[in-house]
């Protein structure tokens, strides 16, 4: 892997984490950027790196680091939330697949960001919805589910969809520049970065 890579991996793990700060809470869950910089790391960095940098941010805050919404640690795996953070993963994955088969216009951006919206709802409501009928033992039926978990999150994830697909219109081609210039420059013996 190219130590540009690395680091933009690194970079997006820990973007992610900064969004699971940048929250508004609701009763079940809290509305933050989380999402959008998932976005971000799938149309930047691909299926497998964007995927990478997600599972990054999982692993390390299973380890203990306070870096999802309400803290970390193992025992977050019982928080009604976690599905969401596994949902991440491949929400990036589909993400960045799509982009790179669809390309980089704005309107296929949207529709890259879109598919992944369904993959991160189909883990993570079912997983909150266990949680809180099995564990916490909530009187919890799957509509008020699909209310919380979901529902009121639609028209801020749109917003978030747009605004990733606009900023990845500009960015991706730059980056896709700047990533041909570094390995040319390796090849002829420049100050480029070179494969770590």
């Amino acid at each position: 892997m190219k130590t540009r890579d690395l680091i933009l991996t690194a970079l997006f793990a820990a973007l992610t984490a900064i969004g699971a700060f940048l929250r508004v809470p609701t009763p079940i869950s809290s509305f933050t950027l989380q999402m959008f910089f998932t976005f971000m790391a799938g149309v930047l960095l691909g299926p497998r790196l964007g995927a990478l940098s997600q599972a990054i941010y999982v692993v390390l805050g299973l380890a203990g680091l306070p870096i999802f919404t309400g803290g970390g640690g193992l025992g977050y795996v019982l928080q009604p939330t976690f599905g969401f953070l596994l949902g991440l993963i491949p929400m990036a994955a589909v993400t960045g697949a799509l982009s790179r088969r669809l390309g980089h216009g704005f309107g296929a951006l949207c529709l890259s960001c879109l598919a992944g919206v369904p993959v991160l709802y189909l883990i993570g409501l079912p997983y909150m919805h266990l949680v809180l009928t099995l564990y916490l033992h909530k009187a919890q039926t799957i509509g008020q589910t699909l209310m919380g978990g979901m529902v009121i999150f639609l028209p801020w994830d749109a917003l978030k969809i747009v605004a990733a697909a606009a900023l990845g219109h500009q960015l991706a081609p730059r980056l896709a520049r700047a990533g041909g210039a570094s390995t040319a420059a390796a090849r002829s013996g420049g100050s480029a970065p070179t494969e770590g």
